[in-house]
């Protein structure tokens, strides 16, 4: 019979042999930007998560700083009235998060700032692209995320996200950049297995994107498959992506450990959506789950399964209050 027991009978035996943590460098912690000035409003279907105007968005980054995090992740959330069919906003240079990028760097300028790159948040009709015959005209989307991320590198962020989906998207980037001479100073992290997921649903508040008809289900990924997140990420790693992605997390924590696996030269992001902390959020307001055990476990089944990193909303709180209590303190060397 073999002993398992021995490796578990105290706190002190379980952290020596405990070979999984979460640290402040394993985080992407997202803000939402608005106009205005003195904004901070709270997000309904995200309790402890805001809308930042530029002046309190640059204190809240400062704090977050302070507790040892040092990526963020922005989102542009504008007016109704500002929306076109095209999504002009998102690549106007003067845009909520090309300002949003300024700030951050002059205020705080060893923080890593990524920039989401889609069009959802800025078109009228909540796409995250062109449209041609009520659908994403896919090649005809491509200049213009290009465009926003040129913006954005332009504007300071060190890293672009494009979230949109497009067939080629990381090739257009990737190009873009290095033809305007930014790409050296500016990564690419990919979105690369993003799944049309009923999790996003209070993002959707959150950013005010949802889509005026239809679904994105011809752009984002179907989950019942098993195989084709794989093939995305391979394409990306391709066409030149410096890290790739899954998105939600929890729920898709198998195809994170298999690209893992397989391609080990890039590091893999997950994303702990927006359903996936509203879930524990208010499971935990209810006092149905204890909140911060139940999030601890959530970030190291994303670790375990193999994330370097971990784009969560969590992230603030759990450094505020919580990380000292998950801290191995007899970890042997």
């Amino acid at each position: 019979m073999k002993r398992f027991r021995d490796y578990r009978k105290d706190q002190a035996t379980r952290d020596r042999f405990a070979d999984v943590e979460v640290n402040a460098d394993d985080f992407i912690y997202p803000y939402f930007a608005v106009e205005g000035k003195g904004v901070k409003n709270e997000i309904k279907s995200m309790p402890g998560i805001y809308q930042f105007s530029l002046d309190t968005l640059v204190e809240d980054v400062k704090e977050v700083r302070s507790l040892g995090i040092n990526k963020v992740l922005l989102f542009g959330v504008i007016p109704n009235e500002q929306k076109d069919e095209r999504g002009s906003a998102g690549y106007d240079e003067n845009g909520i998060v090309c300002q949003a990028i300024r700030a951050i760097k002059a205020a705080v300028p060893d923080m890593i700032v990524m920039a989401d790159v889609c069009l959802c948040e800025y078109t009228s009709h909540g796409h995250c692209g062109l449209l041609k015959n009520n659908d994403v005209d896919n090649d005809a989307t491509l200049p213009l995320l290009a465009q926003e991320a040129y913006v954005y590198a332009k504007a300071g962020a060190d890293w672009v996200a494009p979230s949109a989906m497009m067939d080629g998207q990381i090739e257009a980037l990737d190009a873009k950049l290095k033809e305007t001479g930014l790409r050296k100073g500016c990564k690419i992290m990919a979105y690369s297995a993003k799944y049309a997921s009923a999790f996003y649903g209070p993002f959707r508040d959150a950013a005010d994107s949802a889509p005026s008809f239809g679904d994105r289900k011809t752009y984002q990924m179907d989950f019942r498959t098993r195989n084709q997140g794989l093939a995305e990420i391979e394409a990306d790693i391709e066409e030149g992506a410096d890290m790739t992605m899954v998105k939600p997390g929890m729920a898709y924590l198998d195809i994170v450990a298999r690209a893992v696996e397989k391609y080990k030269e890039i590091p893999m992001v997950t994303y702990q959506v927006s359903g996936e902390y509203s879930m524990l959020k208010a499971a935990s307001m209810n006092g149905w789950l204890d909140e911060p055990r139940v999030v601890f476990e959530s970030l190291i089944a994303m670790k375990r399964a193999g994330a370097r990193y971990i784009i969560s909303y969590y992230a603030k709180e759990y450094m505020q209050k919580w990380n000292d209590r998950f801290q191995l303190k007899n970890k042997s060397v």
